[in-house]
């Protein structure tokens, strides 16, 4: 929960904008400020105050005891100019929030943190339990010293400054030569060594429990299935206690535990639930008939006979994979009875992340805040040289860029899945919307469920023309890709005379370049078969851009000798029209029918 505190009539009216926008989020204090900053601070995780900056640190700062559990605090001024980041930037979510209030409002925001402000990911800000000297080792990352990245497990991780650096034995993925360079913004990529000198800061990635010594962090990924099969009411201190021996038995950190395994038939059982509350972890489970066809060292009579499995435990930990740590362990009760829960702990290797990323038409207001995300998430871009160039400077120093010309988009595709079974995190970039004529297609097709996928969807150029021209697009449309170098002409034909036939509006993509020149000609023959020759035609290049230029013109006006590769043509239906120099679609609307 957010509070939200203000002390005049001009900061109540941003706060209740506020808590109009974010209604489940937010709760509103009123009264004495003093009193409504002391209870949100003890009531909230975030609080945003509308007050002078010095007026909320003399109030905050008595309340102040841990940066582990204090509540993340914001200050915007009262014209609402500015959202500052003032307690708690990333262990109280303060620096999101201020970018978060900021786009709301239309504020500034403002954070101070040392490593947002030179783009350097927090330590404390990937996700994962962190323990150990971050502050020490994050100065040593801005200062440009010397930091040895030990990951025993590979994890996906955003890009980490150059001066971050491998251990030989477990170096960085090889860069492919054949994909050009590798390079973000003029950053070399990190490089191997032979394991850190004395002294030398280290980030650790490992899920074994080990305390962190001098100048070194430890990040605790989520890599750790506990599978745990229990009797009907067996009591929670006996499954909670299992667990955690198995856990301290074999050297694992509580903290790398991502779920509690079990049938799906123990879904609610007490023992298991507390189990998971205690972890901070989800109860996930699966049917009898999906654990048993997992293959365990430790079958038994037992649970096959009371829920259909002939393992629990095992097989709820190994049915998506891994190495079993742990086997089938009991319980041990003082009094003697029978054991009543039994648990198992598999490693789940890591899982690449791909994120095929649209970048909109070329303008950057066009660019979505999730496009941007992804691109500072990824430890490694892949995409065509021309597009990296749109968007280098999002980028974290010491992203790994791999770059081709135009025609390599199958290898491209390859490398960013390839990357991503490595366990990397991978950004893919399209233009427009990278799931129309771009990447996602090559991309999903070499994929399998070995790695995760997220599709980031972009403003498309069909859009963007659209908006330019006035509203072509509003009854039923379709798109057309006029290029034959992946699809037979006498397909494309096809589809052009059933949308010609269907009287529906056209946009066609890849419309004529020097080598195919004679397409865009024979596809608007085909419509003018169907349509007036004074159907209103839409000509954008380079929409959203620089050096956009736009017409529109007819049917029968049209010369293709003005198109090429980088324009779009929308071709309206027979109820388009041209209305003051816009094109127009009419949706239909009956009202629009009535006599005025």
């Amino acid at each position: 929960m957010i509070g939200l505190i203000s002390a005049t009539v001009a900061g109540a009216a941003a706060r209740d904008r506020l808590a109009t926008a974010w209604p489940t989020r937010t709760r509103v204090y009123d009264g004495s400020v003093g009193d409504a900053v002391r209870a949100a601070f003890a009531q909230c995780e975030q609080v945003v105050c509308f007050l002078a900056t010095g007026a909320t640190v003399r109030l905050v700062a008595p309340l102040l005891s841990d940066k582990a559990t204090d509540p993340g605090v914001v200050c915007v001024d009262e014209a609402g100019r500015f959202a500052v980041s003032l307690v708690g930037g990333h262990g109280g979510g303060a620096n999101e929030l201020a970018r978060e209030v900021g786009e709301l409002l239309g504020a500034q925001p403002v954070v101070t943190t040392a490593t947002d402000s030179v783009g350097v990911p927090g330590l404390d800000t990937l996700g994962f339990p962190v323990e150990g000297d971050v502050a020490g080792v994050s100065r040593a990352m801005l200062d440009g010293e010397p930091v040895t990245l030990e990951a025993e497990l590979p994890w996906p991780l955003p890009a980490l400054p150059s001066n971050v650096t491998y251990p030989a034995p477990g170096a960085a993925p090889t860069l492919p030569r054949a994909l050009g360079s590798a390079r973000a913004g003029g950053t070399p990529i990190a490089q191997r060594n032979d394991g850190p000198q004395p002294g030398t800061p280290v980030i650790r990635v490992t899920d074994r429990a080990v305390e962190p010594v001098e100048r070194q962090v430890v990040l605790r990924p989520p890599s750790l299935a506990v599978g745990v099969g229990a009797s009907k009411g067996a009591p929670v201190d006996e499954v909670l206690g299992l667990v955690e021996d198995a856990l301290r038995g074999a050297g694992l950190s509580a903290k790398s535990v991502a779920e509690i395994a079990s049938v799906d038939a123990k879904a609610a059982e007490p023992g298991i639930v507390a189990a998971a509350e205690h972890f901070g972890v989800p109860v996930v489970t699966y049917t009898a008939e999906e654990l048993a066809k997992v293959a365990v060292p430790n079958p038994s009579d037992a649970p096959l006979a009371a829920v259909g499995t002939p393992s629990v435990a095992e097989a709820a930990a190994l049915v998506r994979g891994g190495e079993l740590l742990v086997p089938k362990r009991k319980s041990e009760r003082a009094d003697g009875q029978p054991a009543m829960a039994t648990c198992a702990v598999v490693r789940r290797p890591a899982r690449g992340r791909l994120a095929v990323v649209g970048l909109g038409p070329g303008a950057r207001d066009l660019l979505t805040p999730r496009a941007k995300d992804e691109l500072r998430r990824a430890g490694v871009l892949v995409g065509l040289d021309q597009y990296v160039d749109q968007i280098r400077d999002l980028l974290r120093p010491g992203t790994r860029v791999l770059e081709s010309g135009l025609g390599a988009e199958e290898e491209r595709a390859r490398t960013a899945v390839a990357e991503a079974r490595r366990g990397q995190a991978v950004a893919l970039i399209g233009s427009g919307d990278a799931g129309v004529y771009a990447m996602a297609s090559p991309a999903l097709a070499e994929a399998s469920d070995d790695i995760d996928v997220v599709g980031v969807p972009g403003v498309t150029a069909a859009l963007a023309a659209g908006a330019i021209l006035g509203a072509p697009l509003g009854h039923d449309h379709v798109s057309i890709s006029l290029s034959d170098l992946h699809t037979p002409w006498e397909v494309i034909e096809r589809r052009v005379r059933a949308a010609a036939e269907a009287d529906i509006v056209v946009t066609f993509y890849n419309p004529r370049s020097r080598g195919r020149d004679w397409q865009l000609p024979k596809a608007l023959a085909i419509l003018a078969e169907h349509r007036e020759r004074t159907t209103p035609v839409g000509v954008v290049r380079n929409a959203s851009r620089a050096d956009e230029s736009s017409r529109v013109t007819t049917l029968g006006s049209l010369d293709p000798a003005i198109v090429d590769m980088m324009t779009v043509v929308t071709v309206g239906n027979t109820a388009t029209r041209e209305i003051a120099g816009r094109m127009v679609t009419p949706r239909g609307y009956r009202w629009q029918e009535e006599p005025k």
